[in-house]
């Protein structure tokens, strides 16, 4: 099976192309990592043709789409959901989605990324790769959950214990899909994790017009 996966939910967008079949690791055919900020929505499209491009396929061999869901900020999330649903429409395929935070890294770890506004979103895992807590978000110094830490290293300092880098991948978000893969016809609707509201709200009264 022939995979596209997409991730938004970072500052680091993430676009690849893989083989997948059940019972063994993902062969990856191509990878883009581009550090976007707040781009996602310029650069995703042109990552996307370049990783089907550096796989030397295109759109009409692939045969689903991976999405990470999250958590991370309203705009970012919107973006990449989006896109993948849109591509998976337009071809007909499946659109599966995964928890970002469960494509970063392997086995027994909390994982951590930047939540903005000075938190963490944050999410444990067993030594099987199962997650045992979270999604959550909080605030660093509030943070109690059991080591290894990876992702984010520049929070380490607030946390009071080293960080191991770690990103979203292409192999981890098939990895975390594999189940989905299996059985794409039961797939859930993509839903993304924001946690909270987003920084931009209608506003609740408004002022009445005068005239002069």
């Amino acid at each position: 099976m022939l995979v596209l996966a997409l991730d938004t939910a970072t500052p680091t967008l993430v676009a690849g192309v893989a083989r997948w079949s059940p019972g063994g690791p993902a062969e990856l055919l191509a990878e883009r990592a581009v550090p976007s900020g707040n781009r996602h929505a310029e650069l995703l499209t042109v990552a996307v043709r370049d990783v089907l491009a550096a796989a030397a396929v295109s759109l009409a061999d692939v045969d689903a789409v991976v999405t990470g869901l999250g958590p991370g900020p309203f705009t970012g999330l919107r973006v990449g959901v989006v896109t993948a649903a849109a591509l998976a429409d337009a071809r007909g395929l499946p659109a599966l989605g995964v928890c970002s935070l469960d494509a970063i890294g392997s086995g027994a770890r909390t994982v951590v990324t930047d939540a903005r506004r000075k938190e963490v979103y944050w999410a444990t895992y067993a030594a099987d790769g199962a997650r045992t807590e979270g999604p959550g978000v909080v605030r660093p110094e509030e943070l109690s959950a059991p080591g290894p830490l990876v992702g984010d290293a520049r929070f380490a300092e607030r946390l009071g214990a080293a960080v191991t880098p770690a990103e979203v991948t292409t192999a981890g978000l098939l990895r975390a899909a594999g189940p989905q893969l299996a059985h794409p016809s039961a797939g859930a609707a993509l839903v993304p994790l924001y946690l909270r509201r987003p920084d931009a709200v209608p506003p609740t009264s408004f002022k009445p017009a005068t005239t002069a």
